[in-house]
């Protein structure tokens, strides 16, 4: 809640009207029990990260970088042993030449998959970046051209997983190999997956295909829970470190964890066939990166609230949002349904007005690569692209649903998400 002296700063400084303050001290009241049961998470996951590097005397020593081929680099082997302790997974790939979380999934699946093999989803179409790796869109160098197929089984109308038709691909289709499930909603409508729910459909899968590898594209999930995919059976789980992991300090990198054989075969095409993790110089980062996965805890809770948040501002004025405020949460996206673009755009600025670099720049749409619509971006980030930091994208069709995420503390996702309702307020759009 506001003190005087701070509501007559954000007054003055951001414009923010008394109508918008007393909207915000309403939802944050309202949110008091689900602010509290993140803070139990948070708490219990701080501890698990502070464990694992007790586990694994990490020392001062490992702070120091490599360069040229990395051999023998005792920080980056140490930082890869923690993310694997984590996780509670037999090993761990964490690199900054892994570039974003869609490098991180290629990576994976170039170095798991081989010609007439197939990918299958059975929770529908993967996000748009995907898409162009796997050759659902035709991109060049995509695995389509390597051989390697595509098949997936749609949720249900309700979001359920269908399983009879789980099972019915599965069976009948030998060709299928690897299994990817993607934990968070990209730009489609629908609920992100708790990690319950990604166990009981590894479990069914699993039953049925013992074979098949099953792995979970965990960008935006992780430290939302208290456990993570490969705690309910997941051979490989895949994320960015300018995501929850690395706690906005990590300035760029990739992890894959999981079973020790599907991370080796990932790092073996990382780098090259007979060298795989033993090379790859961490030229001066593992300090951030260490420091930042130490953070993250803290750091994906101010995203959570920020998410909670945004999503009872909006309930309050009646837009559609998902999830709910109430709803458990499997990733710190928030979806809004804005139903028209002029609300989309507004809103993007404003988050942009709220943002600690390039805040006096307004976001346009723009024909963003890897997409097949203009997409519009509002993100005053430290690093570029890191979606841990507050920001606002949208795609410019209907029914304009705008995703936020991030948050590298819990006030500045507040104000920066109380500055885009207001601008929407301003324009005379609510």
């Amino acid at each position: 809640m506001f003190n005087k002296e701070t509501e007559d700063f954000i007054r003055k400084n951001y414009g923010i009207s008394d109508k918008v303050i007393e909207m915000a001290e309403r939802a944050e009241e309202e949110l008091k029990e689900k602010f509290a049961e993140v803070d139990g998470i948070t708490e219990y996951n701080q501890y698990k990260v502070l464990h694992a590097m007790q586990k694994n005397r990490l020392s001062d020593v490992h702070f120091s970088g490599t360069t040229g081929y990395g051999y023998n680099d005792l920080g980056r082997d140490t930082l890869e042993n923690i993310y694997a302790d984590v996780f509670h997974a037999e090993s761990g790939l964490v690199r900054p030449q892994v570039i974003s979380g869609t490098h991180a999934l290629t990576v994976a699946l170039a170095g798991n998959l081989r010609p007439g093999d197939e990918i299958y989803s059975p929770v529908g179409l993967p996000y748009d970046t995907l898409q162009g790796v796997i050759g659902i869109r035709k991109e060049r160098g995509c695995l389509a051209e390597y051989g390697i197929t595509y098949s997936q089984t749609d949720l249900l109308p309700d979001g359920s997983f269908d399983y009879k038709g789980i099972k019915d691909a599965l069976t009948g289709n030998k060709k299928i190999r690897l299994v990817e499930i993607q934990r968070s909603r990209g730009y489609a409508w629908r609920d992100s997956f708790t990690v319950e729910r990604l166990g009981e459909l590894i479990a069914f899968i699993k039953e049925i295909r013992p074979d098949v590898i099953t792995m979970v594209d965990n960008c935006y999930g992780e430290f939302v829970q208290t456990k993570e995919p490969t705690d309910f059976g997941a051979d490989l789980c895949v994320g960015s470190l300018i995501k929850n992991p690395g706690g906005g300090l990590a300035p760029i990198g990739g992890y894959i964890v999981g079973k020790e054989e599907y991370v080796d075969n990932a790092a073996f095409r990382l780098t090259a066939p007979g060298m795989g993790k033993e090379v790859g110089p961490t030229l001066g980062v593992t300090a951030s990166l260490i420091q930042g996965l130490f953070m993250a805890p803290q750091v994906v809770s101010g995203s959570l609230k920020g998410a909670m948040f945004a999503s009872r501002l909006f309930e309050n004025i009646g837009i559609e949002v998902l999830p709910p405020s109430s709803a458990k949460r499997g990733d710190i996206v928030q979806s809004i349904k804005m139903n028209s673009a002029e609300k989309v755009i507004a809103f993007c600025e404003g988050i942009q007005k709220g943002a600690p670099v390039d805040s006096y720049v307004t976001p346009e749409p723009w024909d963003m690569p890897g997409y097949d619509c203009d997409v519009i971006m509002a993100a005053g980030a430290f690093v570029q692209g890191a979606s841990i930091e507050l920001s606002a994208d949208a795609p410019i069709k209907p029914p304009y649903i705008v995703y936020m995420q991030g948050g590298l503390s819990w006030h500045h996702a507040k104000i920066g998400i109380m500055t885009g309702l207001q601008t929407m307020y301003d324009k005379g759009l609510i």
